[in-house]
């Protein structure tokens, strides 16, 4: 598996790990899974089903068909695996994803590796309320991105301000950061500042918290 960004969310999964992939696409993370010995169980879902049929020709070829069980579902709503305990959600919005984790309430469901494409201090805020609590953050940088890959677990852990708006320091990807510094800047350059003031205020705010990761 070439992808950056699969490797790393594998890395978050642990031997004992009953994992389903949510929106597994071509079924790569599920493969390089059980290729590799990861996690005691790998399911690959996906509500889309020309995405299914991809993943399973995927896992027909990589003859893991009798490991890997594939689902039609939206979220965890027809999976049948009462199991399971870690949801791997990537590649979608927050809107999206927190719609999902909904559909896991009647599941032992311990960790949640995520990677959303957008609004990740509004997945923070919202998972905390789940009780799901932020433990790790790893940015990564491929094919011209940067993904943002969250680890959640039911451990309670505090949070500062600043790891709801940024997520925890990642020490290897300082520029990450200074992306948003720079996108912050660009947005503020944009405001009228009679009309948005309150806007301004609080994207120098942001900027004010921002700056001890840099």
């Amino acid at each position: 598996m070439k992808s950056l960004r699969l490797k790393t969310i594998a890395s978050f999964i642990n031997l004992e790990d009953k994992v389903v992939d949510i929106g597994c696409d071509h079924a790569y993370l599920a493969i390089y899974l059980v290729e590799n010995e990861l996690c005691q169980k790998v399911i690959a879902s996906d509500i889309n089903q020309n995405a299914l049929d991809n993943a399973k020709q995927n896992i027909i070829k990589a003859n893991y068909q009798n490991q890997i069980k594939t689902y039609l579902s939206d979220g965890l709503t027809n999976i049948l695996e009462t199991d399971i305990d870690t949801l791997v959600i990537a590649g979608m919005g927050t809107s999206t994803i927190l719609h999902i984790v909904k559909t896991a309430k009647n599941y032992p469901i311990k960790k949640l590796i995520i990677q959303s494409n957008n609004d990740l201090s509004n997945l923070r805020k919202q998972l905390r309320k789940q009780k799901y609590y932020l433990q790790k953050e790893r940015v990564v940088y491929e094919h011209g991105h940067y993904y943002v890959i969250n680890v959640f677990t039911k451990k309670h852990t505090p949070y500062s301000i600043s790891e709801i708006l940024f997520g925890k320091y990642d020490s290897l990807h300082k520029e990450y950061y200074v992306s948003l510094y720079n996108e912050l800047e660009k947005i503020n350059q944009k405001l009228s500042f009679k009309k948005n003031i309150w806007a301004k205020l609080k994207i120098f705010t942001k900027k004010i918290l921002l700056k001890k990761y840099l």
